[in-house]
């Protein structure tokens, strides 16, 4: 079982990230108030066939690790997710539902690093992070989420 570090929203493509200690999650649209729930992210028209867009997860040990790793000070906002999580293995969830405070969400895949990630943090994002970089997830029942919150299996 894990919990909910910190949850990141960006207005429109390309803002900076910023931390709210709550958010609504709303089925087949994303968090209120963030880009990809407006549509208006910078991969909203590829990503709308298959809910990519709804929710974007990461591990704080990875981002600790990858920054040990290229001796970087990178925040949980620089890796573009929203729901940064502390004590739970999120690449294992791939394929399955889970908990997150009164949501039920689906893993359905690896949030791998792309160009436009490379493009901000540097290449060695690309090597160091392939399959380190989180999860997506299509919001199955929608509610309340809160920084402090459990993330566990369903």
């Amino acid at each position: 079982m894990g919990r909910v570090e910190k949850i990141l929203i960006a207005k429109s493509a390309g803002d900076p990230l910023f931390e709210v200690d709550n958010a609504k999650l709303e089925t087949g649209f994303g968090i209120v108030g963030d880009r990809y729930h407006k549509k208006v992210g910078t991969f909203s028209k590829a990503l709308t066939k298959n809910g990519d867009f709804e929710v974007t997860l990461i591990e704080r040990g990875e981002i600790n690790a990858f920054n040990q790793a290229i001796n970087s000070n990178y925040s949980a906002g620089d890796f573009r997710c929203n729901i940064l999580t502390e004590g739970i293995h999120l690449s294992g969830l791939v394929g399955s539902e889970f908990i997150v405070g009164n949501t039920l969400l689906r893993a359905i895949r690896l949030c791998e690093p792309c160009k436009y990630l490379s493009n901000l943090l540097g290449e060695a994002v690309m090597e160091k992070m392939m399959g380190k970089c989180g999860i997506r997830a299509v919001i199955v029942r929608g509610g309340g989420i809160s920084v402090g919150d459990r993330v566990s299996a369903s």
